[in-house]
């Protein structure tokens, strides 16, 4: 029996059946999920284990045994299962538009990680971008801030090949990338970061990211919230050709 999973339901006085209507399964299905080996769908173990109050890494370790910050594996097998991305980023290129130099970079700054540390978060990063290049792709929307361009981050190297990348991947027919200009005043996005994923039922979740640990939303009214977000922010950005080509120009400064 997986007892963590046990001990957590009795804990917050949950069964199976109560479990199975809070997330919208048949009951059998979710006593399976106190079989060995029985692992429930990626959007279901993260609903579980909120209702739960624990991580899902906690509760089904298995699919989470990857190098990378555990707090964000959950996310992670999110991103392998969505059909459409939406990231918002007003300081950083995403994630799964970073080239290695450009995140091994970031993850250095300050010396808070140690090298052998810095290196499996790299790898894990550049396995996590196989979606955008494998046969089902989803369609991967990023706005940035101009400023994410002009931000020094390693050397000049580093930052004309990220912009290169960035730019090259954004002439692709599943990425898009689109750039807030520098002189637009303070606007909704510049309040944090924050990822929206579109599973194939409709599903959609959220993700926040921390100067600590990210965070996971599934709330309807949360993800309503940050949908309106998203189409302010996406009304000061420019078009995908225009952001493509300011891309491309600032890149050559950094030559």
């Amino acid at each position: 029996m997986n007892e963590v999973l046990r001990l957590a339901m009795a804990t917050a006085g949950e069964t199976a059946e109560s479990l199975a209507e809070r997330v919208g399964v048949d009951p059998k299905t979710a006593g399976r999920w106190l079989s060995p080996g029985r692992v429930p769908h990626t959007r279901t173990r993260v609903a579980v284990a909120a209702i739960l109050g624990r991580e899902p890494a906690e509760l089904w370790p298995d699919p989470y045994k990857r190098r990378d910050m555990p707090w964000f594996r959950p996310w992670a097998e999110v991103e392998k299962e969505a059909i459409a991305l939406r990231s918002y980023q007003p300081l950083a290129v995403p994630g799964l538009l970073q080239t290695e130099g450009y995140a091994r970079a970031m993850l250095r700054v300050g010396g808070l990680l140690a090298p052998d540390e810095v290196e499996q978060i790299v790898a894990s990063r550049l396995k996590r971008q196989e979606i955008l290049s494998g046969p089902r792709p989803p369609q991967f929307v990023a706005v940035l801030d101009e400023v994410v361009l002009r931000r020094l981050l390693g050397d000049r190297v580093v930052m004309r090949e990220q912009l290169t990348h960035l730019a090259e991947m954004a002439e692709g027919p599943y990425v898009q990338v689109r750039v807030i200009p520098a002189d637009v005043p303070w606007h909704t996005g510049l309040s944090g970061s924050f990822v929206l994923a579109r599973l194939d039922d409709g599903v959609e979740l959220a993700y926040l990211d921390g100067q600590l640990r990210g965070q996971i939303l599934n709330d309807r009214s949360d993800i309503a919230s940050l949908g309106k977000r998203w189409e302010s922010i996406t009304g000061e950005a420019l078009p995908r050709r225009p952001s493509i080509d300011l891309i491309r120009e600032v890149a050559e400064t950094w030559r």
